[in-house]
């Protein structure tokens, strides 16, 4: 009988133990039956969205542009957007001249280039936002929009790209590479796709977007 109640004290001691360890090293939102881990903070240099969701429009989001002034792209409704994620030490850099003439000719006829840098391919874009509006600026005359360094694939990517990619195929799916274009034209809608080796001045490219401008907003 005693050496029963000393096993059954045993027990509940143990037991005890148990939950006192679980209530320190078990997380939340485990023990409440959450299926997700609490938001990763947004890391310096990178901008999170104000408003918008990965489900919704490409144009329900805010972000720094890479002065750091927020910009809501829900400005842009109306206008035909090409969205490009951009790096500085890529072979296709020499893109940014194409992509600052195709916006200085089409720019009054609601034409609007919006470059996102990014770090995800081969760390071709290693530099700081200051650095890189410095590169663009001196080295192309970059007017177009830019934006700051954020991430453009993987489970860190940025919510705009996160909805981009999960467009209907064959234009969804994440970035291949740096100066992957996405084309939207004047309702928001994302219209079409074009893999980094299409220039600026390609013609499908070019001639895609004269027909979304030629549309009424």
């Amino acid at each position: 009988m005693g050496l029963c109640c000393a096993k059954s004290k045993s027990q509940m001691s143990a037991g005890v133990w148990t939950a006192v360890l679980a209530a320190v090293l078990v997380p939340s939102w485990f023990v409440s039956g959450q299926k997700d881990k609490p938001a990763v903070p947004v890391s310096a240099g990178e901008s999170a969205p104000v408003s918008g969701t990965a489900t919704g429009s490409v144009l329900d989001f805010t972000l720094n542009r890479i002065d750091g002034t927020p910009q809501s792209l829900a400005e842009y409704k109306g206008k035909v957007v090409l969205f490009v994620n951009v790096a500085s030490q890529c072979g296709y850099t020499p893109q940014y001249e194409g992509l600052e003439k195709l916006y200085e000719g089409k720019q009054d006829q609601g034409l609007v280039v919006a470059g996102f840098p990014a770090n995800n391919f081969g760390s071709q874009e290693p530099g700081s936002n200051i650095e890189i509006a410095e590169f663009c600026s001196s080295k192309f005359g970059v007017s177009f929009p830019l934006f700051e360094k954020i991430s453009v694939k993987g489970e860190d990517a940025h919510p705009l790209y996160k909805t981009l990619a999960g467009q209907p195929a064959p234009i969804g799916g994440e970035p291949k590479w740096n100066f992957t274009k996405f084309l939207v034209d004047r309702s928001g809608k994302v219209v079409a796709r074009y893999e980094p080796k299409v220039r600026p001045d390609d013609p499908a490219l070019i001639a895609q977007i004269d027909k979304l401008l030629a549309e009424k907003p």
